[in-house]
């Protein structure tokens, strides 16, 4: 069976043992468990060297993806955010070749040809996702804001969180049938409630991975999709490897039923 990409973002891994051993030290294991692309988180990074950590990566034959927790537009600002620069100048050190950002507060003042002038000095591709907030976590502004990313005909690509919609109450289904022909990166995480009634991510059941492949039907065939639910256990390593066997079946077209044969 063929298998698509698959992406791990670092923070599946928790916050703290990350910030303690270094971005880079979880790079032999992601090549291990069969990993196409790194998702650097920037809020999880300490003393890093960050040219460093490209030649590492590039010499493992990884992509790189630097995801910050930046929001494109700030409130009743029509420029986007003025940190998207120097954002993209962290990621073009760590030699990524996306950029992952929230929405923000994106509204009908939103300046979206602006954009084209922030991204055209770097070799970066933008992709924009939905988070957890009800400004940025909603459907409408994001097929706003990609029909008029389509109508400039900019190069800008969605990330599409699965598990994000839930904060805000939106449906996961609908979200795709609107959003899906946008979609280049795939965030998978299920959801519950823990004891105190939050929210939270957690490995998936085998439901919600049959609810996955029937998302991503309405996304481009075989994009990158990501790990971004924690990775735990006292075999690491295996617990990375078979996460990364159910992702990277996502999509796969699966063989049609043969026809009984009659009994005459």
């Amino acid at each position: 069976m063929h298998k698509y990409p698959v992406s791990i973002s670092l923070s599946s891994f928790g916050a703290d043992l990350v910030r303690q051993r270094g971005q880079a030290s979880f790079i032999p294991l992601l090549v291990e468990a069969g990993v196409k692309r790194i998702e650097l988180r920037e809020e999880l990074f300490t003393h890093e060297d960050f040219p460093a950590l490209a030649v590492a990566i590039k010499t493992q034959g990884l992509e790189c993806l630097y995801s910050a927790p930046l929001e494109l537009w700030l409130e009743g600002q029509a420029q986007p955010n003025p940190a998207l620069e120097p954002t993209l100048q962290r990621a073009e050190q760590c030699g990524a070749g996306w950029l992952k950002v929230s929405l923000g507060h994106f509204s009908e003042i939103s300046e979206v040809a602006a954009l084209a002038e922030r991204l055209a000095p770097y070799a970066i591709q933008l992709l924009v996702e939905n988070d957890q907030t009800e400004h940025g976590g909603c459907i409408a502004p994001f097929s706003q804001f990609f029909a008029r990313v389509q109508a400039l005909q900019m190069p800008i690509g969605m990330t599409f969180d699965i598990g994000n919609w839930q904060w805000q109450a939106q449906s996961a289904d609908d979200a795709a049938r609107a959003l899906g022909r946008y979609v280049e990166y795939l965030h998978c995480k299920a959801i519950t409630r823990n004891a105190s009634g939050k929210l939270i991510a957690i490995p998936p059941s085998p439901a919600d991975v049959q609810h996955w492949n029937e998302l991503i039907k309405h996304m481009p065939t075989g994009l990158p999709r990501a790990v971004e639910y924690p990775l735990q256990g006292e075999d690491l390593s295996q617990v990375t490897r078979d996460q990364v066997n159910i992702l990277a079946t996502l999509g796969q077209p699966q063989p049609a039923p043969q026809e009984a044969l009659s009994h005459v």
